[in-house]
């Protein structure tokens, strides 16, 4: 019983955001046919706003367990509603090993997740959401699983609310475009694969490559040729940056 609810939340939040992106946004959606139909798989994406993981999740015709903060699970009715919806904890700014084995279980039963490597969203320069160093926490899981990875690239979902109304009633709607990339697969470096580090650094520019040079950041032609990537602490009492702090990120995400 509480699967099929679970399954019925996720279909009715899925059936109402693309109705709302549909009719306030001009949505393109590139490389869909790059997503396997089944199977496990990791969705990795740059973070421009909260609405990216239901986004995400609207653009493809399967199932996706987004990464979210663990704060949104400690809220009352909005905790249960993230639950419901398939989303799943994240200690963030700390190594958070635990949330890791939830993903690679989810994997484990051929699903897919979806994860934010920068761990918030990206930083605010102008109409650009530029790139922020990634954590490796994706490509941990990525080399757990054995799951392929697929990079999702997103642009124009920083809409403004209740801006995006207004400017709808004059004819206005903002262009949002979700790009998929090749799907990846990220080896274990007893396997001869890249360490997590280096993992990490090959998934990030994958996706800044179907950026534009604006919106890349930490990842943009500056950092070519050296290895991008912000080290966890396994402290559990870790601090995010000033910078961090002002950004609060993502639900579910």
């Amino acid at each position: 019983m509480r699967a099929r609810l679970a399954l019925l939340i996720y279909a009715a939040c899925v059936a109402l955001t693309r109705l709302i992106v549909h009719v306030f946004t001009r949505l393109e959606v590139v490389g869909r046919e790059r997503v396997p139909a089944e199977g496990a798989l990791i969705f990795v994406a740059n973070h421009v706003h909260l609405l990216d993981p239901p986004l995400v999740a609207a653009c493809v015709d399967r199932r996706v367990h987004p990464m979210a903060k663990r704060e949104l699970f400690e809220i009352p009715l909005i905790g249960w509603f993230f639950h419901a919806y398939g989303a799943f904890p994240v200690r963030r700014f700390s190594a958070d090993m635990g949330a890791l084995r939830v993903a690679r279980n989810i994997l484990r039963n051929g699903e897919a997740v979806l994860m934010f490597p920068e761990g918030t969203r990206g930083i605010r320069q102008g109409a650009a959401t530029e790139l922020r160093p990634a954590r490796p926490g994706s490509a941990v899981v990525a080399q757990m699983s054995h799951a392929p990875v697929v990079p999702v690239a997103i642009t124009g979902s920083n809409v403004a609310l209740p801006g995006v109304f207004i400017a709808w009633i004059f004819g206005r709607r903002p262009h949002v475009r979700v790009e998929f990339g090749e799907p990846l697969v990220i080896a274990e470096p007893s396997s001869g694969g890249d360490s997590p580090e280096v993992a990490t650094d090959r998934m990030m520019r994958r996706i800044a490559a179907m950026l534009p040079e604006s919106h890349r950041g930490a990842y943009g032609a500056a950092s070519e040729g050296t290895v991008v990537v912000l080290r966890e602490t396994r402290e559990r009492s870790a601090r995010p940056s000033p910078a961090e702090r002002d950004d609060e990120a993502t639900p579910p995400g």
